[in-house]
């Protein structure tokens, strides 16, 4: 269940039977031409889906992350690394108040990587509680699913265009680009990043069928329920 959908008085029932949930992180920032908000959708949707059947409630997805080499191209908003963790710390604390013990955080942005670290530092101060860092997109079965269908696959290409990412009044171009160097990425300012990289697609093509789409979706919901009933050590 999704919090959004829920009030105190079911959360309440809930804990008195199970200890988990799920915390989706995402950001908002430049993806090409698909929606400023896709590592936003995406995190929270797996996670919903993935949680669904089991029960387990979804907290509402942090809609902001750390992305400063993005911040040229406009509607891009970053946090600082210690105003993230932070933020992401108090949450922890307050879903732990509430009595979850298990929480599985299923990231949606590559630049939110520090929290891995976090969550490994917060559960080491609450005992009892455990939590799972999950970066949905290269978990091992959906990375090896996106390499099968197509392996130049990158931000802002293809492997972000689901039905629910895209706009539906934006055309996108038809051929494959051209990986950018991702080496020469890492050591540009935001300006030069900018004109580097033009309309944002790190490489490959800009969109691929639904049906492909919708198989790599699959095995990520599957591999994120799977974490969520069997990844903790029980």
């Amino acid at each position: 269940m999704r919090i959004s959908d829920s009030n105190w008085h079911r959360v309440s029932s809930y804990l008195e039977h199970d200890d988990r949930a799920v915390l989706p992180l995402g950001s908002t920032e430049q993806h090409s031409y698909l929606r400023l908000t896709v590592d936003c959708i995406l995190p929270e949707r797996v996670a919903a889906e993935a949680a669904e059947p089991l029960g387990v409630p979804v907290f509402p997805v942090l809609s902001y992350g750390v992305t400063p080499y993005f911040r040229e191209f406009p509607g891009t908003i970053s946090l600082r690394v210690e105003t993230h963790l932070a933020v992401v710390r108090d949450i922890l604390d307050s879903i732990a108040h509430s009595g979850f013990r298990r929480i599985l955080i299923v990231n949606g942005h590559g630049g939110n990587g520090a929290v891995a670290q976090l969550a490994q530092e917060w559960a080491a101060d609450h005992a009892g509680c455990r939590v799972i860092f999950h970066n949905w997109w290269n978990a091992p079965r959906t990375w090896d699913k996106v390499k099968a269908i197509d392996p130049v696959a990158s931000h802002g290409s293809w492997m972000e265009n689901f039905p629910w990412t895209r706009l539906p009044d934006v055309a996108v171009p038809v051929e494959q680009r051209p990986m950018v160097d991702l080496a020469r990425v890492r050591l540009l300012d935001p300006v030069a990043l900018r004109a580097y990289l033009g309309d944002g697609n790190y490489g490959g093509f800009y969109q691929r069928s639904d049906e492909d789409m919708l198989a790599i979706w699959d095995v990520a919901v599957a591999e994120t329920r799977a974490l969520l009933s069997d990844g903790w050590g029980d």
